[in-house]
């Protein structure tokens, strides 16, 4: 488990071979319960190739020194991640 938040990742590895490569991170919130924003690709084998991009919004909670992933929402396409900017600048605007 990880103790600091900057170093939470959704970087996977697996037969030495990096299944999932974290492309950048937005921490939103820090503290007793943390949201990070997440972009990266995952290892498409029949293709030997990493595929599109994907987004993913993880919670932590650090209980007893440490983050533990306690939820997660997978963005499937650049399509979703379009629709959910707009419906947040729609409801907030551009303050």
């Amino acid at each position: 488990m990880t103790q600091q938040v900057e170093d939470l990742t959704v970087n996977y590895s697996e037969d030495g071979l990096e299944t999932t490569k974290e492309l950048d991170k937005v921490i939103l919130s820090k503290g007793s319960w943390t949201t990070i924003l997440f972009r990266y690709q995952d290892w498409d084998r029949a293709k030997s190739a990493y595929g599109p991009e994907k987004y993913t919004i993880r919670r932590y909670q650090k209980r007893d020194g440490e983050y533990r992933q306690q939820s997660k929402f997978n963005i499937s396409s650049r399509a979703q991640a379009r629709a959910l900017v707009n419906a947040l600048q729609g409801w907030i605007g551009t303050d």
